[in-house]
């Protein structure tokens, strides 16, 4: 979908600025370009879509009617079978946070996609089928899944709305007035479109600077970060290998078919399947440049409540692993 990015970053990088591939420099600057690009155009097509059907749709009845239906936990599950069919990476996950937050999504439902999308996309099993085996790719699916829709009820449960920043609860009343004036006045869509591109703008201007910083600190990991820096502190025989899998594989950031081939080499190399799935959830579900940009729509207590929540259920789910495996 996005190789005419990658083709535009490879052009810039090697053959304009005429770095070396072999390079640090050269991939972390590759990796700021693409990404940047790929999120920027994201961000753009998803608020401005959610505009449009936000300006035509009651948010506060979608809002109570995920919130006081008896739905029995069905709302995380298709929240994560969605993150299922889209398949980007956290930072790429960021955008759609973003406009289901604004579409008054419960945040519980939207952070069940959030999680499970860079976990498991048809990328990511098609190599795990060929890395791994069938029998060792359904249970990846499907622990994947499980983990966004169990970890999104918790945190659904938690009540954690008032931790969001106030930028987000005032693009929330932003979006609620002009949804009042467009069904007031009955107006056509293409008199709705400029209301709808001046919150497009001022909803980019703020988060923008986030996408920039949380992209260049991705790339500088991407680029500097040796492959097998944390081999040593998976080793097989370490009791508390999961957790420390789990806990040093933040910093880094990759997508789910950028981390698989080191997790066949960590595998390889005698590191317990389960240790090492572990380390790739938490490089690809939680990392540095993903808090970055979560740090515009939520607060630090949130973000560290996130990541809590999440870890912990990467961490059960990869002893979970070691054990039927």
């Amino acid at each position: 979908m996005f190789d005419w990015i990658q083709n535009i970053a490879d052009w810039i990088v090697y053959d304009v600025i005429n770095l070396d591939k072999e390079q640090h420099l050269a991939e972390a600057l590759n990796f700021f370009i693409y990404d940047t690009t790929k999120i920027l155009i994201l961000l753009f097509v998803v608020i401005f879509f959610m505009g449009i059907v936000n300006s035509y749709f009651p948010i506060d009845k979608v809002k109570n009617f995920l919130s006081r239906n008896k739905l029995y936990g069905l709302e995380y599950l298709v929240a994560s079978l969605f993150g299922v069919v889209t398949p980007f990476c956290s930072c790429s996950s960021v955008p759609l946070f973003i406009g289901f937050v604004r579409g008054g999504i419960p945040l519980g439902v939207t952070f069940s996609f959030l999680i499970t999308s860079p976990l498991v996309n048809e990328v990511a099993i098609g190599l795990f089928v060929g890395l791994f085996g069938i029998k060792t790719t359904i249970i990846y699916v499907i622990s994947g899944v499980l983990l966004g829709t169990i970890s999104g009820f918790i945190l659904q449960k938690l009540k954690l709305e008032r931790f969001l920043t106030p930028w987000v609860k005032e693009v929330l009343v932003n979006a609620q007035r002009d949804q009042d004036r467009f069904q007031s006045e009955k107006q056509n869509l293409k008199q709705r479109l400029p209301i709808i591109w001046a919150e497009v703008m001022n909803i980019l201007k703020g988060v923008i600077p986030y996408v920039i910083v949380g992209i260049a600190i991705g790339a500088l990991m991407h680029g500097y970060i040796p492959e097998g820096f944390f081999e040593k502190y998976m080793s097989k025989d370490n009791l508390f290998a999961v957790p420390i899998a789990t806990i040093l594989a933040v910093p880094m950031y990759s997508n789910a078919s950028g981390i698989l081939p080191v997790v066949q080499v960590l595998v390889a190399k005698g590191i317990p399947i389960g240790t090492a799935i572990a380390f790739m959830m938490a490089v690809v579900g939680l990392s540095l440049p993903e808090a970055m940009l979560l740090k515009k729509v939520m607060t630090m207590k949130l973000i560290a409540v996130f990541f809590g929540v999440v870890s912990l259920c990467i961490i059960i789910s990869g002893y979970l692993f070691n054990i039927i495996l």
